[in-house]
């Protein structure tokens, strides 16, 4: 296919788009993929004469290879974004995958943990002693406080924590910023943390959260992290940094908070993201109505 059009596209996501060097890769292997595919098929490398029928074609192969219907639905839609930009370019006039439907994916309810594991993990699991331990603590108490995604944790900076008013700045997916309010708890959780930073022979004043040599966290250390406190207090088999955040949303909900306000605190593009976690407060209503009620 034409490299030069791939490149442009990939510049578009990574410096206007603002999308992680992660996403870009994946956008980059998807695309790929397919124009592989379409050469091999049909002997085709102009990114401009593929068909409505060859998307199809694709599809159809991906179907027997027996992919998740969640790859195949990010696989399709890295592919329309690619013709959405040639659109964009005046390349062509329509993009040949935007008649496919999205593939029906299984309901899948979010994990979460029980507010008495939350407690038990902050109030009484020992983190390791030093810096270290600081950063992994501090790192749980982020994500379960305020929601964020594991990739806004790492993008946290220093100049994020807005002190007097009491809040964090967030830049989430898509690029678009969002306030979260935080506590005087984890306001001094923070303050302590920086100062603790400042001892440090290497210091760097920019991101907030720091290995002990200095550098910034990176994906990995915060998964490995989360999953080896977690493990201290829960038996659920999924122990990731997203277990926070649906902890959070979740919690959030069952002592009343409103769904809209959950979303803008999740940073969620729309209501119906949120609307998952509603299935775990019905099942949590029900719970209680069948324990407390005569006739339960």
């Amino acid at each position: 296919m034409d490299v030069g059009l791939l490149n442009d596209f990939l510049h578009y996501l990574r410096f206007e788009k603002r999308y992680s060097a992660h996403t870009v890769t994946a956008y980059e292997h998807d695309i790929a993929q397919f124009f592989f595919f379409a050469a091999a098929q049909f002997a085709i490398d102009n990114p401009t004469e593929i068909a409505h029928f060859h998307v199809r074609s694709w599809l159809a192969s991906m179907k027997e290879g027996k992919l998740l219907p969640r790859t195949i639905n990010r696989k399709i839609s890295s592919v329309n974004s690619f013709y959405k930009h040639l659109m964009r370019l005046d390349l062509i006039s329509k993009s040949p995958v935007k008649l496919l439907h999205a593939q029906k994916l299984p309901g899948r309810l979010p994990v979460f943990l029980k507010e008495s594991e939350t407690e038990f993990l902050f109030q009484e699991i020992q983190f390791d002693e030093g810096f270290s331990g600081f950063t992994d603590r501090l790192v749980c108490e982020l994500l379960y406080v305020t929601g964020i995604r594991r990739n806004e944790l790492l993008q946290l900076k220093e100049n994020d924590i807005e002190w007097s008013l009491k809040q964090i700045r967030v830049l989430g997916k898509g690029n678009k910023e969002r306030l979260i309010p935080v506590s005087d708890v984890l306001l001094d959780s923070i303050k302590e943390y920086i100062a603790l930073k400042m001892t440090k022979d290497v210091y760097d004043n920019i991101y907030l959260l720091n290995l002990p040599s200095g550098k910034p966290l990176y994906a990995g250390y915060v998964y490995s992290t989360v999953k080896k406190y977690l493990t201290m207090i829960t038996t659920l088999k999924k122990k990731s940094p997203h277990v926070l955040r649906h902890s959070f949303a979740t919690h959030l909900l069952n002592n009343g908070a409103n769904i809209q306000a959950i979303k803008d605190l999740l940073g969620h593009s729309s209501l119906a993201a949120t609307q998952i976690y509603t299935h775990n407060s019905i099942d949590r209503l029900k719970e209680i109505h069948k324990q407390n009620h005569p006739r339960g």
